[in-house]
């Protein structure tokens, strides 16, 4: 079965050009030009990737990035016009897993797209991948319990709802409990040598852990930063 992409753009030109290339490499391709549609698009599609601009017509990225991001785990990849550090932050931090500054060159694209389509995929097969993962069974640091088998977090008894890439990472962060991790480190190894990106994607996804397991997440106790080096997980 095809992987599935939907493409966000208000731009005629460059909609229709990144339709053409897409399905030029074997993608099954749907393209809209306004957020309010690709918001009822993604829903009834389920892609496998969107692909995003920042300026849009109706809702723009950013607002259509953090609706979806609430509803669905499916990969984001922005595209924005302007090369501004903020934007880039911000597109992270609302749930966005890679962003691409205009003008960008195809093969950028693609190798982009790639890597986000196999990154999903690798998340989705996972759980039968690894026997020894499941041997395991569960991680527990006091009222913190990692189910391996299940892919489940639970803090106090009570689930925790993390992304795909948030779990991986605090899986991470478990099984190298005690241990300063470097955020290239953690970037390599959580997202994938091959991924195209910075270690800011590894701090906003901190940040999001934080949120979800810490009792004070402005003083956290259980990821610690490690000034001038990382991250260390004290469990």
């Amino acid at each position: 079965m095809l992987e599935k992409i939907l493409v966000v753009e208000d731009e005629l030109a460059l909609r229709d050009t990144l339709t053409y290339n897409l399905q030029k490499e074997g993608y099954s391709v749907e393209a809209v030009g306004d957020g309010r549609t690709a918001l009822d698009a993604a829903r009834r599609l389920q892609p496998d990737l969107v692909v995003l601009d920042l300026m849009l017509p109706e809702l723009d990225g950013f607002e259509v990035c953090r609706i979806l991001r609430k509803e669905s785990a499916m990969p984001i990849l922005m595209l924005t016009a302007r090369d501004d550090e903020i934007d880039r932050v911000v597109g992270l931090e609302v749930g966005a897993d890679d962003y691409l500054t205009k003008p960008f060159s195809m093969r950028e694209l693609m190798a982009r797209v790639k890597a986000q389509l196999r990154r999903s995929r690798l998340l989705r097969e996972a759980p039968d991948q690894s026997a020894t993962e499941k041997t395991r069974e569960r991680l527990a640091f006091g009222d913190l319990v990692v189910d391996l088998t299940r892919r489940e977090v639970t803090l106090n008894a009570k689930p925790i709802q993390l992304r795909p890439q948030e779990y991986e990472l605090l899986v991470f962060f478990a099984e190298h409990k005690g241990r300063m991790l470097s955020r290239e480190f953690i970037l390599e190894r959580v997202w994938g040598w091959d991924y195209i990106g910075d270690s800011r994607t590894v701090d906003v996804h901190v940040r999001w852990l934080r949120q979800k397991i810490e009792p004070d997440p402005t003083k956290p106790v259980r990821i610690v930063t490690v000034r001038g080096g990382g991250y260390r997980f004290e469990g």
